[in-house]
Order: structure tokens, then C-alpha cells, then sequence
């Protein structure tokens, strides 16, 4: 039995599966992190370091398990800094509820300290459901109807909890009088498929081409045996979008890769020289790098109705699961005896990634970035979990390296933000302790946030069957573009290193803050082009 709010909250989380909740402290949420502890083994709260770290966590844990997201935060501030990973969930259509703090409902509306308007700050990314609790008998139906949304919009929802109505005593069954709201915790997920007669359609267009262009997506991740099987019938390749990397692995000689800014010769080459589009499960969103509109005939899958026919002029949209859809489509589909077309781009795959060897192999001073990831393609463990930063990290994720079945990865796809690479892999770790996980990072997103989650990892990582957690990063001093964008100059010059002072006394302590204060010499270069002699850590 519950006995508090907070309590309930807990125990109706658990009621729907979620044994994990990423989060950051503060007295704003202290009922619920009181009913977290008081949960014990049925439920874990894991601190990060930052709230914007918890929820790409809650993003990271939706991606790569398909259960829904959560995350905690405080009032004000906290709630604040959630914003960034929310966005990055909604975005990239993840199932993460939100659960933060506000001041107490008594003084709302008075300018309290750090009072914040959070519905109207949650109301974009949480747009679908975010609600401010006002008393006990809410709490079923705010809780069942954030995480059943979630999941079944895939997408973000909010619950804004005032701080003394967690402390109140809890309301398990609202009274059976008008005006009170009667809730239930699950949901089952419907099977959905076409009609009959739009397969058919779609069926008679992917038949009358000769060359046949799959573009897959994360929509399609869980549909590879399927995605395979239709580009055999067709003698169609496959190229992918960044978040369907792990689709289809890329040890297919007809698997072209990676398709736009970052991608590859042999997609571009498909997709300029095929006559028939099948797009499965992606919201792919460059059109320059799509056949010219009109030229070609496309049928799309996807299961949102609402991504339906926004990239390309499809001849027939498909509103679909993935799977489903392309097995009820498979026994439509007429086997191409002409297989002229898969030979070519069989070819432009191979020629791709001998150029790609050959990019890697060019020497460098200092290394080359595309050799460290071309090495590590060969060396990564099977079932592995590997997560990138945007940036130039992204393009070398996306171009060298080969996933195999099995293999998962992801990033921050559609808001293609500085920071998930750390948090993700932390998140995977939770998620699947017995796999490896690799962030893949760059110098700016690792000064930027996840040098912080290395104490996170520092944390937990005894609690992990397999402990082993690699972050690799690229130091190339610098803040750049992706290759392929517009150039801009870079404005933001490397780091100069700083002297340190570490002390354990008092007289310590005032000779150190001494020393600080009348320090006036600036760092000096060193022989070496673009670094900085060292400063030592001064020990008092």
C-alpha cells in the first residue's frame, strides 16, 4: 500500500514496467526521492551528474531497450536543464516521461524562489501531455496517461508534481463521484497493417522497376530479416539513415551505408540512378540527396501517418509497422531474374570501401581520425552498443564503421546535439550489463558534458556483469562542422592549460589562495605546434 504521494507515483511507475529512473537531486523532488529509496530493489534511482545527462539517459534507455524513458528533476533549475535530452527524445519520436518538482502549490503564483511557469515551459517539447498536479485523486490517471502516451505516441510527456502534495497522504482510488477520473496502468500495441488494396498498389509499383532504391530508418530496426529479404526479391539495394545504422549490417554487398551529409558515394550513386523508391521507417530529411521529385516512383512505410509523404512525392503511402507491413507485402512482390542493377551497385559498394581503406591508411601527424575508426571497425565485439557524438565523430561513425548483427548504435538524430555520446553509453550499460558499450566523442562534447558522467561511471561500474565501458574521443583542439556543411572559421581556440592547487590544512589553504591571487603569468608555448607548456599541480 502506498502511503504517500510520492509512494504511489513510485509503485504505479513500477506497475508499468519501468525499474529505472535517471535523475539529479534537489529539495524540490525530496518526497519523491524519499518514496525512491523507500522502493528499494523494485525500483532504481541512478544519479548522473546533470539533469540534461538524465534525460538523455531516459532517451538513450527508450532507444535501445523500446520501454519507455524516465527521468527526474527539481524545480525551477532542474526542470530547466531537462530540456535539451527532452528535446533530443522528442525529436528522434522516443517514448520518455518526465517527472520533475515545483514549488509548493501555496506559494505559486507568488514569485517564489525558483518558481517557474513549467507547463508553458514543457508545453513545445511535452506537447502531447503535460499536466501540474493540484491534488491526490490525479495521480492514476497522471501517471497511467504520461507513460501510455509516451509509448504510444513515442514521444515525450510531462507530470509537474508540487512539492507538498508529494509529502500528502496518498489517493489509490479516487471516489466514485462525479468529476473524478478512474484509471487503469498497461497497454497492449495494435498490430497494424495496410489494406489489402494498397499493398497491391504499392506491389504493382516496386514490380514494374528494374532498379529498386531501399532507404531504411530506425523505424526499421526491428524488421531486419524483412528488410532483407524484400531487397533480394527486388535486386534492390539498401542505403540507411543515420538512426538506422544498426538495420541491416553492413557486411551485405549490397548495403550501400550511410545516405546524405554524412554518407556515402554508393548511396548517392543509387539513389541518382534508380527508377523506383521504397523508403521503410525513416523521416529521412535532405532531399537533395533523394532522386529529383517526380522522377521516380516511391511507396513509403511508416508507422506515423503524420511522417507519411514529406520527404518525396510517393506514388503510395503506406501506413504501417515495418515488419508487418513487409511481410503482408513480401508475397505480392515478383523476384527480378534481371539482377544487372544489384551487380552495379554491389560493385560502387566494394570500390567505396577500398577508397575508404585507402582515406584511412593516409598518414597523418598527428593520427588520422578515419584510421582510429577504420581499426576499430575490425576490432569491434560482437552485440556491442556504441554511441556517437555529432560532429565530425558522427561522419566517422556513419562511414567507417561496419555494424554486424547484433551490434547497436545510435545518436542524436534529429536535433543532432553536442553531448549524448557519454550519457547514452552509460545509459546502455544499465540497460544490457553484459555488453560492451563505446561513446564515441569528441573533445568539445567531452569538455562539455561527459567528463562529468565519468564519475558516473566511477559510480556504478562495479555493479555491471561485464564492467567494460570505452569512451574513445577525438581531440582535434577545435570546434568544427561536419564534413560536407557549410565552413565556417572557428572562433574558439584551444584550451590553455591551468595551474592547479590541491591542499588539506588551513595554512595550506591560505598560502594556495595567496599564490592564486598574485598569480600573473600567462602560459607559454612550448616547442610543439599548438600546445602549451605544461603547469604542474602545486601540492600544499
Amino acid at each position: 500500500m502506498a502511503t504517500t504521494v510520492a509512494d504511489f507515483i513510485v509503485s504505479r511507475l513500477t506497475e508499468w514496467g519501468v525499474t529505472r529512473i535517471y535523475g539529479y537531486p534537489g529539495d524540490g523532488i525530496n518526497g519523491i526521492l524519499g518514496a525512491l529509496d523507500r522502493a528499494g530493489d523494485r525500483i532504481r534511482f541512478i544519479q548522473t551528474r546533470h539533469e540534461e545527462m538524465a534525460a538523455f539517459m531516459a532517451c538513450a534507455h527508450a532507444k535501445f531497450t523500446s520501454e519507455v524513458g524516465v527521468c527526474l528533476a527539481t524545480s525551477g533549475p532542474g526542470a530547466i536543464h531537462l530540456l535539451n535530452g527532452l528535446y533530443d527524445a522528442q525529436l528522434d519520436h522516443q517514448p520518455v516521461v518526465a517527472i520533475v518538482g515545483q514549488s509548493a502549490r501555496s506559494a505559486i503564483g507568488g514569485n517564489y524562489q525558483q518558481e517557474v511557469d513549467l507547463h508553458s515551459l514543457f508545453k513545445d517539447v511535452a506537447h502531447e501531455y503535460v499536466h501540474v498536479a493540484s491534488v491526490p485523486e490525479q495521480f492514476p490517471h497522471l501517471i497511467d496517461r504520461a507513460v501510455r502516451i509516451a509509448l504510444a505516441e513515442r514521444t515525450v510527456t510531462c507530470v509537474i508534481v508540487p512539492g507538498d502534495l508529494q509529502q500528502m497522504d496518498a489517493v489509490e482510488q479516487p471516489p466514485d463521484v462525479h468529476g473524478t477520473v478512474h484509471s487503469s496502468s498497461g497497454i497492449t500495441h495494435p498490430r497494424i497493417v495496410p489494406r489489402d488494396e494498397d499493398l497491391r498498389r504499392a506491389a504493382d509499383a516496386l514490380n514494374a522497376g528494374s532498379k529498386v532504391a531501399m532507404l531504411v530508418g530506425a523505424g526499421a530496426l526491428g524488421a531486419t530479416d524483412e528488410v532483407l529479404e524484400v531487397a533480394d526479391v527486388l535486386g534492390a539495394g539498401i542505403a540507411k539513415a543515420l538512426l538506422g545504422k544498426a538495420t541491416v549490417p553492413d557486411d551485405y554487398p549490397f548495403v550501400t551505408g550511410a545516405i546524405g551529409l554524412l554518407g556515402t558515394r554508393a548511396s548517392y550513386d543509387m539513389m541518382t540512378g534508380c527508377d523506383t523508391l521504397l523508403m521503410v521507417g525513416s523521416s529521412f530529411p535532405y532531399s537533395e540527396f533523394l532522386p529529383a521529385p517526380g522522377k521516380v516512383r516511391g511507396v513509403q512505410i511508416d508507422i506515423d501517418a503524420r511522417m507519411i509523404g514529406i520527404r518525396y512525392p510517393m506514388e503510395v503511402n503506406l501506413v504501417g509497422d515495418s515488419g508487418e507491413t513487409l511481410r503482408a507485402l513480401l508475397p505480392l512482390l515478383q523476384r527480378k531474374s534481371d539482377r544487372s542493377w544489384r551487380e552495379t551497385i554491389e560493385r560502387n559498394v566494394s570500390d567505396w570501401w577500398q577508397l575508404l581503406e585507402a582515406r584511412a591508411m593516409s598518414d597523418a601527424n598527428p593520427v588520422n581520425p578515419q584510421r582510429v575508426y577504420w581499426e576499430l571497425s575490425s576490432r569491434l565485439p560482437d552485440e556491442c552498443i556504441l554511441s556517437a557524438d555529432s560532429g565530425t565523430t558522427a561522419s566517422w561513425y556513419a562511414r567507417d564503421l561496419k555494424f554486424r548483427r547484433g551490434m547497436m548504435g545510435s545518436l542524436s538524430g534529429g536535433l543532432a546535439t553536442m553531448g549524448p555520446a557519454v550519457p547514452y553509453a552509460v545509459a546502455a550499460k544499465f540497460c544490457y550489463p553484459d555488453r560492451i558499450a563505446i561513446a564515441l566523442a569528441g573533445d568539445g562534447a567531452m569538455q562539455m558534458n561527459g567528463i562529468n558522467e565519468l564519475i558516473t561511471i566511477a559510480k556504478y561500474w562495479r555493479e555491471w556483469s561485464d564492467p567494460r565501458l570505452i569512451v574513445l574521443v577525438l581531440n582535434n583542439r577545435d570546434l568544427t562542422w561536419s564534413p560536407g556543411k557549410s565552413a565556417y572559421s572557428p572562433a574558439i581556440a584551444s584550451s590553455r592549460p591551468l595551474r592547479a592547487y590541491r591542499t588539506s590544512t588551513t595554512r595550506a589553504m591560505h598560502a594556495c589562495l595567496a599564490s592564486a591571487a598574485s598569480a600573473s603569468t600567462a602560459p607559454t608555448r612550448s616547442g610543439a605546434p599548438g600546445t602549451w607548456r605544461s603547469n604542474p599541480i602545486v601540492h600544499s
